[in-house]
C-alpha cells in the first residue's frame, strides 16, 4: 500500500490534545480580557479616565478641573483617555504573551506592518506548497486507478 508522506505518521492523539490545550487557553484569555482596565490620571488628580474593552468605562473630573478652560479641559480628558487607552493595549498585549508566549503573540504585529505582511506571505507559501502536494499526490492516485 502507498504511504501517504508524513500524513501517515501524524500522531491523532497529539494533535486532538493540543488543539484542546490551545482551545482552554483562548477561552481563559477571553475571559480575562473581559476583566481588563486601562487607566490613567494626569499628574494632578484633575482628570481620571478608566477604559476598557466597550469603550470609556468612566471620567472622574475633580471640581478644580471646573477652573479650567473649556479646551485646556477637553485636552486633558483626551490625553487621559489615550493613555488610558494606552494602558489597556498593553495589558492585552501582556495577556496575550501569557496565554501565546512571546513569539507568537499576535500583538507584536500591532505597529509592525511590515513584520505582519511578512508571516502572511510565509503562511501563503507554506499553504500553497500543502496544496501544489496533495494536488500532485492525488493526481498520482488518479492515474493509478486509470479515472
Amino acid at each position: 500500500m502507498q504511504e501517504f508522506g508524513d500524513f501517515a505518521n501524524i500522531d491523532i492523539e497529539k494533535l486532538l490534545k493540543g488543539a484542546d490545550e490551545q482551545f482552554a487557553r483562548i477561552e481563559e484569555l477571553q475571559k480575562n480580557m473581559a476583566e481588563l482596565v486601562g487607566r490613567s490620571q494626569d499628574d494632578d488628580g484633575l482628570v481620571t479616565v478608566e477604559y476598557a474593552s466597550e469603550g470609556l468605562r468612566e471620567l472622574q473630573l475633580h471640581p478644580k478641573a471646573m477652573r479650567l478652560s473649556s479646551g485646556e479641559l477637553a485636552d486633558l480628558i483626551k490625553e487621559q483617555l489615550q493613555k488610558a487607552a494606552t494602558d489597556l493595549q498593553q495589558q492585552v498585549a501582556q495577556a496575550m504573551g501569557d496565554t501565546f508566549g512571546e513569539d507568537e503573540n499576535p500583538m507584536k504585529y500591532v505597529d509592525n506592518p511590515e513584520a505582519a505582511m511578512s508571516k502572511i506571505k510565509e503562511a501563503e507559501s507554506a499553504y500553497n506548497r500543502t496544496f501544489e502536494d496533495v494536488m500532485g499526490e492525488l493526481d498520482r492516485i488518479r492515474r493509478r486507478l486509470d479515472l
